[in-house]
């Protein structure tokens, strides 16, 4: 029987799997993190006032069975956002941890937040979890909840080569985008919704120099636009396979919109991608993955043009193509980089390169000990696409010989390789839900009694 959960991680996923262990009255919990402000995350956390969600309010409760509870939370508060609004991330931020406190003050026996680095998490009759300064924890489960691992450095990039300040490999060190002047160039590698953060965030500061920001092919996210007309949605799921896939998606837009053909397969994309064969995974995370993202990930209209604004106004520049080598120099950073489709590499001499590549999974290469402790003795595995840790449609961690691990599960977007899209707080806020129950044994019950 499971008395008591560890959490290791106390943003957004490990603070909603206690939250709603509370709720459930599930298991005592035991929430364990790094950070000295738990409950939101780096998305959160260090985001700067004006970087909004890519989501609109109504859609960002922290509970999936009371939809409303966000908006409400903000009108609580006076707070002058409508249900389609998209909300600043600090705001959300104090929402996660206005929940958590909340959980905590109600029930102090039942949970507890320990700050602390866990490095090893050691399968006895439960689970002991082994923090950095000596001490342990004692638990009967415990739940891996380490949000996404920190970008790994490009190839053709040698920061060991390079004057500490010429390269920003946590693009979210406030170091990163300080100490520059209106004549330097940032090269920023990525072209996704974290390279948006961070050329926001140099024009907030007032950084009037130049940004150049390369990707191997040069796509931003879209945009969010308002609600469009009502429409039928599909009912049934389609076929996992990309081709068939590529075609619905086509005819779907042609006919409703592209937007509202992305967001009538919500629903289904998790079973889709359980149930697509190892070899479409592949193909479509080769393929179709940069597409699949621009259109599924989207800016908030304000974002997006002020974005727009950015670029016509020559200060933004994107472009398409590889980084092949870089050199220091008495002037900066000589980059050498190939376009996308040139034969020539061309250079570019930039005072700061800054890595806003994204987030990645694989714990082959993954510098967090509890990780590498795991996979070490083969407690863990990588999933097959190497997106993150391998786990069974229960969350249950999967060892090296394949055998699920009873009493160590894993949540949010490091299960993305047996879940894919679970990255968005409305997948990641379903799937702490669903193991708080089924630890609970709540699962047992209908939902609503």
């Amino acid at each position: 029987m499971i008395e008591h959960v560890a959490i290791v991680g106390a943003g957004f996923s490990g603070s909603l799997a206690a939250i709603n262990l509370v709720r459930h009255d599930g298991p005592r919990a035991t929430l364990i993190d790094r950070q000295a402000d738990p409950g939101t995350g780096l998305a959160y956390g260090a985001a700067h006032p004006t970087h909004l969600l890519n989501v609109r309010a109504a859609n960002m409760s922290a509970f999936p069975d009371d939809p409303s509870h966000f908006v409400g939370w903000l009108a609580a508060r006076g707070l002058a956002a409508g249900p389609q609004t998209f909300v600043p991330r600090l705001v959300y931020g104090d929402y996660l941890r206005d929940l958590l406190d909340q959980a905590a003050a109600d029930h102090p026996d039942r949970l507890r937040i320990v700050r602390g680095e866990v490095v090893d998490l050691v399968e006895t009759d439960g689970v002991r979890v082994v923090l950095a300064d000596g001490s342990e924890v004692e638990a009967d489960a415990a739940v891996l909840a380490v949000g996404n691992l920190a970008p790994h450095t490009p190839a053709g990039i040698a920061p060991e080569a390079l004057p500490s300040a010429c390269y920003a490999g946590n693009c979210w060190d406030p170091a990163a985008t300080e100490g520059l002047g209106a004549d330097d160039t940032v090269m920023v590698l990525g072209t996704g919704l974290t390279m948006v953060d961070i050329a926001l965030l140099f024009e907030a500061k007032g950084f009037a120099g130049r940004i150049l920001a390369v990707s191997r092919r040069g796509l931003l996210p879209h945009a969010h636009a308002a609600p469009g007309a009502p429409f039928v949605a599909i009912k049934d799921r389609p076929a996992p396979v990309l081709s068939a896939l590529v075609r619905t998606l086509r005819t779907r837009a042609a006919e409703i919109g592209w937007r509202s053909a992305i967001d009538e397969l919500r629903p289904f994309t998790q079973d889709m991608w359980r149930a697509a064969s190892p070899a479409e995974r592949a193909r479509f995370i080769r393929h179709a993955r940069p597409w699949w993202d621009i259109h599924r990930h989207r800016l908030a209209p304000d974002v997006a043009a002020r974005l727009a604004a950015l670029r016509s106004s020559g200060r933004l520049e994107i472009v398409a193509g590889k980084i092949e080598a870089t050199e220091a120099g008495p002037d900066g950073v000589a980059v050498r980089w190939r376009p996308r489709g040139a034969d020539a590499a061309e250079q570019r001499v930039v005072q700061r390169i800054i890595n806003c590549t994204g987030p990645q999974g694989d714990l082959a290469r993954a510098r967090e000990p509890v990780l590498q402790a795991l996979v070490t003795r083969g407690v863990i595995r990588p999933d097959p696409a190497r997106l993150g840790i391998d786990v069974d449609a229960q969350m249950r961690t999967l060892g090296a010989d394949g055998a699920a691990n009873e009493r160590i599960f894993a949540i949010g977007p490091m299960t993305r390789g047996a879940f894919w899209e679970i990255v968005a707080v409305p997948d990641i806020r379903g799937q702490a839900w669903t193991l708080a129950r089924r630890v609970s044994n709540a699962h047992w019950v209908a939902e609503g009694l």
